[in-house]
């Protein structure tokens, strides 16, 4: 009977194998039921590191993690399906990779032990910080506009971006919310942030056919 792992990906490569130095020996002998796009299967992890550099986007994500917060895997997670350029944590160097799904052995990430080391960093890149936090005085992210280069600030659950964070950021965006709950997952956050990025700046993901115009959207 076949388990729900098996399912996964892809089995033995055929014989003969490919002379392909991308491809990891032990992959083709044994399956590759690895959590990667299909287009990676079979590729060694430097292998499709260095094929994800060639076309990363230039937005950074980063986030504060002074409570040991366990939404940074889904954060991680999501910043290489939307493929940023590097992942920076703020705070404690200890984090909780379970959520990434092994995703972040794909990203660059950085740790920043102070809120003042990561500030200097985004000075040293020209990289203004987005923070993102429903606060007073935030912005709605709907009507802004990211800019191409950016870092997005994010804050722990619950208690949000720290003062410090806040202080260093050239504007915090908020994301709209119509029900009753005081505030969204952060890890959910990052997730709209990074696609509203995505919607403005980034083209189809490769091997992808661009959807169908409706009628609305035909000239004439």
């Amino acid at each position: 009977m076949t388990s729900s792992d098996d399912a996964v990906g892809v089995g033995r490569h055929p014989e003969p194998w490919p002379d392909d130095p991308r491809l990891d020996p032990h992959l083709l002998a044994d399956g590759d039921r690895r959590n990667v796009n299909d287009r990676y299967r079979y590729w060694t992890v430097a292998a499709i590191i260095a094929d994800l550099d060639t076309r990363r986007h230039p937005f950074h994500v980063a986030i504060e993690n002074w409570e040991h917060d366990h939404n940074i895997g889904t954060v991680v997670r999501t910043a290489n399906a939307f493929l940023a350029r590097e992942i920076h944590i703020v705070g404690r160097r200890r984090w909780n990779r379970r959520g990434a799904m092994m995703t972040n052995v794909y990203q660059h990430i950085v740790k920043h032990p102070t809120i003042d080391e990561f500030v200097e960093w985004a000075g040293s890149e020209d990289l203004p910080i987005i923070g993102i936090d429903n606060v007073d005085g935030s912005v709605p992210l709907e009507t802004s506009h990211l800019p191409e280069r950016c870092v997005m600030l994010f804050g722990q659950e619950g208690p949000g971006l720290s003062e410090s964070a806040k202080q260093a950021t050239v504007t915090v965006c908020s994301i709209a919310q119509y029900g009753s709950t005081r505030s969204i997952n952060a890890g959910v956050a990052a997730g709209i942030a990074m696609h509203s990025w995505i919607q403005r700046w980034a083209g189809p993901p490769p091997g992808r056919i661009p959807p169908i115009a409706s009628d609305r959207d035909r000239p004439g």
